[in-house]
């Protein structure tokens, strides 16, 4: 089956990463009428009545040029304008996870170059200023990196690690196999997803995921298989999915993050996805595809 999740990472571009010090290079290409430019006021971007606009670079406002890559012979930008631009246009200007229902179908193919421009603007919104001294951060290499004016010291986007796990126990394939789903504190009733958790300083991911579903459910696991990775820019996770087997099923709340757990079996998720008691992750987070990887076939509903 195709897994939901991987529609957001077909068709990746050229990143041109050996071009991004190449001021020449990088001039022609902004001044090709070809390229083109995603404009994101701070961390926000207002998408048009068609879906995202992407402009000429002649009509894009000042702020910070990001290049993106290249991708069908044309190149891609990012400018960061202020904040202020979206000021007085509230709502209409949205964050990256209200522009996720425009970043499904036929234009899922832009998902790689939104995903990476909002990851590079949420990055230079939270690094304004130097972690060593304390000093003012400016952009280079086209927007991907950041250099402090007095001590010089660099700074790289970065990414951070986070497992997202289904849990299962009993006989795996069988009827009487189930899963384990998890609910936050202020999620609406019936919705449900996958536990997930950062890693943290020297634990293996294997081992994060025992660590968070412990911590969770006290569900102990034991066997930790990989299943797949997804970008997650919100504001900068990568989500690593796992399959973990359950050693125990005793379901003991003592964290504040999950507020339900429930073990499902497959009869029961399909018939609490049908009447919608039970509503599952959207159909573009790997959460969806854990579940349905897990479950055998596409379910009704989401998020």
């Amino acid at each position: 089956m195709t897994y939901p999740h991987l529609a957001l990472t077909q068709d990746p571009h050229d990143r041109l990463g050996l071009l991004r010090t190449d001021e020449d290079s990088l001039e022609q290409r902004w001044t090709d009428p070809s390229s083109r430019v995603l404009v994101i006021a701070g961390t926000r971007v207002r998408p048009g009545a068609d879906g995202l606009e992407w402009v000429p670079t002649a009509e894009a406002p000042d702020g910070v040029r990001v290049l993106l890559g290249e991708r069908g012979g044309v190149t891609w930008w990012g400018v960061i304008a202020s904040a202020e631009l979206a000021r007085d246009e509230g709502e209409a200007w949205l964050p990256l996870r209200g522009l996720l229902p425009f970043l499904a179908g036929d234009s899922a193919a832009q998902a790689p170059l939104v995903f990476h421009a909002l990851g590079l603007a949420e990055w230079h919104w939270a690094h304004r200023h130097c972690p060593r001294c304390g000093g003012r951060l400016s952009p280079r290499a086209a927007g991907h990196e950041l250099v402090c004016a007095d001590c010089g010291k660099p700074q790289f986007p970065r990414s951070d690690p986070a497992v997202i796990m289904l849990v299962s126990s009993g006989e795996p394939g069988s009827e009487d196999e189930r899963c384990l789903l998890g609910r936050h504190p202020q999620w609406p009733a019936g919705r449900f997803s996958t536990l997930a958790g950062f890693c943290e300083p020297g634990e293996t991911l294997e081992d994060a995921v025992r660590r968070e579903v412990r911590e969770e459910t006290g569900v102990h696991v034991g066997a930790v298989t990989y299943f797949g990775n997804q970008p997650w820019p919100l504001p900068s996770s990568l989500m690593l999915g796992f399959h973990g087997r359950a050693l125990s099923e005793e379901i003991r709340l003592d964290d504040d993050d999950v507020e339900e757990a429930r073990w499902l079996t497959r009869a029961e998720m399909r018939a609490g996805a049908e009447d919608g008691s039970l509503v599952l992750p959207g159909g573009v987070s790997i959460s969806r595809s854990l579940i349905e990887h897990w479950y055998g076939d596409v379910l009704p509903g989401s998020w």
